[in-house]
């Protein structure tokens, strides 16, 4: 019975394939002659659009190509109508030109005939030339054998005495001119240079080597000795100066040749006896805070300097430079002082002399800016200040001033004689500047730059108005025998290099400092 129901069921399943496959066949074949009934529909419309489309475009040509047509034979038409014009005006220009031709030869006839005219007029004066110069001749012929000298010679010699007296009045005329001028010229000089002197009020120089430091307290020394003298030592080996103290009551005298560091010594003494607390830890640490505050102080100083005299625009290297000057002497005679005194002579004599007083008067504050220069160098002050000035873009005719008031360069500028004058009037007046004061602080320097050429030398000061020499080495690249080596070598170089009165102590301080941290 299963089985039955199975061959049944595989029948009928046969059978509905059979079905669905004939039915599947008969749609088929349905959609396909619809879709070629379509197709031959959509190509029938095709070719009638395209026919419509071939036809307009056929008509389109047409119209373009009369349309063409009709412009090209406008333009034709216009052409040949302005050539016959062109053609037209031909002829008539030929016209014209055949009746100027006609009225040329007429008047090249007439021509001739003036010609023939003149050629007689021209023969008939020839002639009466002619006799003009027998008879110029003859007449010469005539003076020269009264003068019994020929006329070229005459025509020389009137010439030459009329040179030789035009020359002499000439030359007397230039002498007067040129003793008239020279005169004046003095006369308006010392003038000038009078006048400057007396508009400008200048002091007499109180420069010296020395400050001396007041204290609250005579038991206040005895601090700043410290035991066994290790504060006053560490002062004298931060600063550079000699700490001189004895029995002149409640003072200390601060020595040395460098203002700065001088200036720098007062201010730290200032400070640590204030503070109560000195001793060589916070001496350097107040040291470092001052040389701070100082440089700081020269700013300003540089600043407040160039507002007062009026100078704008200048670069802020050579403010602090005009700062440092205050801190410097030349021969006795404050730099900065010199400098303020020489701008203004300059502005004032310019001003006589009707130049740029702007520009005089800076050129006149910078002219010593080479002596507070901040590295040594070969140079004179003069180059080395005109070679600072370009590098900080000062105007040429400054740069000249600078470099030749003392007459190492040319000078190139109106203003440059200028400066040099003034600066004359301001150091060569009376009580200015004290030779003998600059040759000794210069002999210190000298002392100082000789020791710092030794390798292994970091700092080295001139003491005891240059009767000491303190040389401070680093202590891991030199030893204690290279020490004593150090000492004598340049106690050696010093007796064999330089002129000094007396004797030299060389000292040498090595030092070994060990440093930790506990945190």
């Amino acid at each position: 019975m299963e089985l039955l129901s199975i061959i049944l069921i595989i029948v009928a399943l046969g059978i509905g394939i059979l079905i669905g496959r004939i039915i599947f066949s008969k749609i088929s074949k349905n959609i396909i002659e619809s879709a070629k009934k379509e197709s031959e529909k959509i190509i029938a419309e095709s070719k009638k659009e395209g026919e419509t489309i071939k036809k307009d475009k056929i008509l389109e040509a047409k119209e373009k190509y009369l349309q063409l047509k009709s412009d090209h034979d406008r333009e034709i038409s216009q052409k040949n109508k302005r050539i016959q014009e062109n053609i037209n005006k031909l002829k008539e220009r030929e016209s014209s030109i055949s009746k100027k031709l006609k009225e040329v030869n007429r008047k090249d006839q007439e021509l001739d005939g003036i010609r023939e005219n003149l050629n007689q007029q021209l023969e008939l004066v020839s002639l009466k030339k002619g006799e003009l110069e027998k008879s110029q001749e003859e007449h010469v012929a005539k003076l020269e054998k009264i003068s019994k000298i020929t006329a070229s010679e005459a025509k020389k010699e009137l010439i030459e005495s009329l040179k030789e007296e035009a020359k002499v009045s000439a030359m007397a005329h230039i002498k007067e001119i040129v003793d008239e001028a020279k005169l004046k010229a003095n006369k308006e000089a010392k003038k000038i240079v009078i006048q400057t002197i007396q508009r400008t009020a200048a002091e007499h120089t109180l420069e010296n080597t020395v400050s001396v430091f007041n204290l609250p307290s005579d038991d206040v020394k005895g601090q700043i000795i410290g035991r066994e003298g290790r504060n006053i030592r560490a002062l004298e080996a931060a600063t550079g100066v000699e700490i001189i103290v004895d029995d002149t009551p409640e003072a200390i005298v601060i020595s040395g040749f460098d203002s700065v560091r001088r200036e720098t010594a007062r201010l730290s003494l200032q400070r640590l006896v204030a503070d109560g607390r000195i001793h060589p830890a916070r001496i350097e640490e107040i040291v470092a805070k001052t040389k701070k505050q100082l440089e700081e102080q020269i700013i300003e100083i540089g600043e407040r300097t160039v507002i007062e005299l009026g100078i704008h625009g200048l670069h802020p290297e050579l403010v602090r430079m005009v700062g440092r000057m205050r801190f410097r002497s030349s021969y006795g005679q404050n730099l900065l002082q010199h400098s303020r005194e020489t701008a203004n002579l300059c502005a004032i004599m310019a001003s006589e002399l009707g130049l740029n007083p702007k520009l005089a008067k800076r050129a006149g504050l910078l002219h010593d800016i080479g002596k507070v220069p901040d590295e040594e160098t070969e140079l004179s002050h003069a180059l080395l200040g005109m070679k600072l000035a370009k590098k900080y873009g000062e105007h040429a005719a400054v740069c000249n001033a600078i470099g030749a008031h003392h007459d190492e360069i040319e000078m190139e500028y109106v203003i440059s004689p200028i400066i040099q004058t003034c600066d004359a009037i301001s150091g060569a007046r009376p009580g200015a500047r004290r030779e003998i004061m600059e040759s000794y602080i210069q002999r210190l320097k000298d002392m100082e730059t000789l020791a710092l050429t030794h390798e292994g030398v970091e700092k080295a000061y001139a003491i005891q108005a240059g009767r000491e020499l303190r040389v401070i080495v680093g202590s891991d690249t030199v030893s204690d025998k290279q020490a004593d080596e150090l000492s004598f070598s340049i106690s050696q170089k010093i007796q064999s290099e330089m002129q000094y009165p007396g004797q030299v102590k060389v000292t040498v301080i090595r030092e070994k400092r060990a440093v930790s941290y506990a945190r």
